[in-house]
C-alpha cells in the first residue's frame, strides 16, 4: 500500500467585520509575534481568539462569579470584552479557527460538561491585578474590565493563596525557574532584593527585601512592579506540578507587551522565559511594541543557516549566556525546530484593520511593512538617512 502524506493540520484563526477589524487572517506558530501602532486590533483579535477557544470555560467561570449570560451573545460579549462593547458585532462578523466557522448559534450554544481553559492570557493592564500589593478577585473588577484581566487577576489569587506554602517568599523561589532565566531576573530586575508576601491590614502584600531595607510594592521602581504580575504568572506555568494551577491543560500562552517599563536586558531574559515555554509545549502569542522581539526573530531566521552544533553556542552568546553548563541551556536548543511567524496589523484606506504575514523580516524587501518590521524601525531608519543627508551637506559648516 502507498504511504499517503498527510497534509500538515495548520494552526489559523480569521476574524472579519468584527468592530475595527476588516480581516485578519493568522497562521500561528510556535511562537506568533503580533505588531502595528495603538489601537491596531491586536487586542481584540487575541480576546477573540481566547473567547473562540475557551468560550465554555469562560462561560463556566462567569457562572461560578454570578454573572448573568442567558445564552445571549449581547450579554456574552459585554461580561467578556466590557459593558457595551458587544455592539462590535454586526451581521457580516465571521470568526474562523481551523477551517471552523463559529456564528451566533455557537457562541450562544450552553457550556458543556467540565470545561478547562486552553489559553493562559497574560493581558497588557496586568499590573492592575496587583495594583495595591495583592491579586484582587475576580469581582473586584468593574464591568468595563476584559474578563482576560480579571481572570488573569483570579489565578494570580489563588496561586498566591495555595501555591505558595506558608513562608511567604515569592521571589526566589527553589525549582520554580531555570536556573539561567532566574540569574537574569535577578541582575536585570531585582538586584538582590527578596520578594515576600508581608501581612497587613489582615491582608498579604508584596514587598522587597533589599539592603537592609523594607520596600511596600508602590516604593519600587515601575519596571519591578509591571514585572511583579508576569513573574506570578510564570511560576504559575513553570515548575513542578501544581495543583492549583494546572499548566498541562494550557496549549496556548498570550503575551501582551511584555516590554512594559522594562529595560531591553530584562527584556532578554523575557524572551528566554518564552523559549522555556515552547520547549515545554506551548505555543506563544505576544503582542509587542518592542523592536527587540524581532531582532530576536530576525536572528533566530539567521542563525537556523549555520551549522546545528553552533547554534546554541550563538544564542548563549546573543543572550549573554555565560559559564553555564549544557544541562542548563540545552533548551535552547528546541527553539531551531520551532516555527516562528510575525504579523503586522495596519489600518487600510477605510481605517478598517488588516494583516499582513511579515515573518521573513527581509531588510531588502520592496515592501515597506517587511523592511520596517511593521514600523518598528521605521524611525531608526529615518533618522539615518535624515542625519546622514544633513551632514554630508552641512557637517562641516561652523
Amino acid at each position: 500500500m502507498m504511504n499517503q502524506i498527510q497534509e500538515e493540520v495548520k494552526d489559523r484563526f480569521i476574524v472579519r467585520n468584527f468592530g475595527l477589524i476588516q480581516e485578519i487572517d493568522v497562521e500561528l506558530g510556535d511562537l506568533t509575534v503580533l505588531v502595528g501602532a495603538q489601537a491596531s486590533g491586536k487586542s481584540l483579535f487575541l480576546q477573540m481568539f481566547k473567547l473562540i477557544k475557551d468560550k465554555d470555560a469562560i462561560l463556566k467561570t462567569l457562572d461560578n462569579y454570578g454573572f448573568v449570560v442567558n445564552n445571549k451573545l449581547e450579554n456574552l460579549l459585554d461580561r467578556y470584552l466590557g459593558e457595551g462593547l458587544s455592539k462590535m458585532w454586526t451581521g457580516e462578523s465571521e470568526f474562523i479557527s481551523n477551517d471552523r466557522t463559529y456564528t451566533r448559534v455557537d457562541l450562544e450554544r450552553p457550556k458543556k460538561g467540565k470545561p478547562a481553559d486552553k489559553v493562559f492570557y497574560i493581558p497588557a493592564q496586568r499590573i492592575l491585578s496587583i495594583a495595591d500589593g495583592r491579586p484582587k478577585f475576580f469581582t473586584e473588577f468593574s464591568e468595563n474590565d476584559p474578563f482576560v484581566l480579571r481572570k488573569f487577576s483570579e489565578t494570580l489569587r489563588l496561586f498566591a493563596r495555595n501555591g505558595l506554602g506558608d513562608s511567604g517568599k515569592l521571589y526566589p523561589l527553589p525549582n520554580r525557574l531555570k536556573n539561567v532565566i532566574k540569574k537574569k531576573y535577578d541582575k536585570t530586575i531585582f538586584h538582590g532584593g527578596k520578594i515576600v508576601f508581608e501581612e497587613k491590614g489582615g491582608q498579604r502584600k508584596i514587598a522587597m527585601n533589599v539592603e537592609n531595607m523594607h520596600l511596600p510594592l508602590m516604593t519600587w521602581s515601575a519596571g519591578q512592579k509591571e514585572f511583579m504580575p508576569l513573574l506570578m504568572a510564570f511560576y504559575c506555568l513553570s515548575g513542578p506540578p501544581q495543583p492549583v494551577v494546572n499548566r498541562s491543560q494550557y496549549e496556548y500562552i498570550i503575551l501582551e507587551e511584555p516590554e512594559m517599563g522594562l529595560h531591553p536586558l530584562a527584556i532578554q531574559a523575557i524572551i528566554l522565559q518564552m523559549i522555556e515555554f515552547m520547549d515545554n509545549g506551548h505555543k506563544v502569542i505576544v503582542s509587542t511594541h518592542s523592536p527587540m522581539l524581532l531582532e530576536f526573530v530576525w536572528a533566530y531566521n539567521c542563525l537556523k543557516k549555520i551549522p546545528k552544533n553552533k547554534r546554541v553556542g550563538a544564542l548563549c552568546e546573543l543572550f549573554d549566556i555565560k559559564n553555564e553548563k549544557w544541562p542548563n541551556v540545552n533548551f535552547l536548543k528546541s527553539i531551531f525546530k520551532k516555527d516562528i511567524k510575525t504579523y503586522y496589523f495596519s489600518r487600510n484606506t477605510a481605517e478598517k484593520v488588516e494583516s499582513k504575514d511579515i515573518s521573513s523580516l527581509d531588510v531588502f524587501s520592496e515592501e515597506t511593512a517587511i523592511n520596517e518590521w511593521g514600523g518598528l524601525t521605521q524611525f531608526s531608519s529615518k533618522t539615518n538617512d535624515v542625519v546622514s543627508r544633513y551632514m554630508a551637506q552641512y557637517g562641516e559648516e561652523e
